[in-house]
């Protein structure tokens, strides 16, 4: 009862403060309504564009890429292809870019690359892999570098052969 008994009170008091005190909103009211009304620009004049009539119909859709011409389906077919029917190895998951060549190893005759993931797991690869996003297929392994072709789009329906390589970092940089 005790409790009732207060929080009706302090309920009491929380209204008493929001009931004086509307004297100065009701002077600003009536001095802005006193003041004079400002002009209204009127409404820019709104010019109705003159229709035009499409008449290229018979031309190539812009927005479309043109279909190539028979001597450019013939020279696309002879051209260098991925092999659809390969297995992808794991390194191709990475852009070339984002791969390092940490060293090389020698066994036998043989010199394998070792090669460094963005999740730095090291792997161990020699010429015939393939590795990076463009299907890139390992030519050498130095000392100091992976050579690399890649066979990348050519923008016209065909593909194009283009060399790269994994360079062993220099010491002086890294530090």
């Amino acid at each position: 009862m005790r409790r009732i008994t207060i929080l009706t009170m302090f309920s009491m008091f929380l209204l008493a403060g929001c009931t004086g005190g509307k004297q100065d909103l009701e002077q600003w009211v009536q001095q802005t309504l006193a003041r004079p009304a400002g002009e209204v620009e009127p409404l820019p004049q709104v010019h109705t564009p003159e229709p035009v009539v499409y008449d290229a119909n018979d031309l190539r859709d812009p927005f479309m890429r043109p279909r190539p011409d028979a001597e450019e389906v013939a020279s696309a077919g002879s051209g260098p292809r991925p092999d659809p029917d390969r297995r992808r190895e794991y390194l191709e998951r990475f852009p070339l870019d984002a791969l390092e060549m940490v060293g090389t190893i020698s066994i036998g005759d043989r010199t394998f690359g070792l090669i460094s993931d963005p999740e730095d797991t090291i792997h161990r690869v020699s010429e015939g892999n393939y590795l990076g996003q463009n299907h890139g297929r390992i030519l050498q392994v130095t000392p100091v570098a992976i050579e690399v072709m890649e066979l990348v789009p050519d923008g016209a329906e065909g593909w194009m052969e283009r060399e790269a390589s994994i360079a062993l970092p220099d010491d002086d940089q890294q530090g």
